[in-house]
């Protein structure tokens, strides 16, 4: 039979173990949202041309081509993205619908 004292101790490593994966799983999904704020979408795939500027067009996992304008307020750097060009690169983009149906980039990483 299990003592006391050891009943106790798995008891309060599963909780701080459950505790732990629930964090990392909050953290996973509400941390998107709390650095881009709520309004802002996300895609995966890859960025397939850049120009001009820091504007690019974009595949997604699916195969659907997007463009990008990433202005002023956008996160990504010439550099980061012909970078994700030439390696061929799997891409997180975070976006707004603009005006006309623009897709502009918040984040690019």
């Amino acid at each position: 039979m299990i003592s006391a004292r050891m009943s106790a101790t798995i008891i309060v490593l599963v909780l701080v173990g459950g505790l732990a994966c629930v964090g990392v799983v909050m953290t996973g999904w509400l941390g998107p949202m709390s650095a881009h704020g709520t309004n802002v979408l996300y895609v995966n795939g890859k960025v397939t041309e850049v120009g001009p500027g820091k504007n690019f067009e974009f595949e997604t996992t699916t195969h659907e081509q997007l463009a990008f304008v990433c202005g002023d307020n956008c996160r990504a750097s010439l550099r980061h993205l012909t970078r994700h060009v030439k390696e061929n690169a799997p891409t997180d983009v975070y976006y707004m619908k603009g005006p006309g149906r623009e897709l502009i980039a918040v984040d690019v990483d």
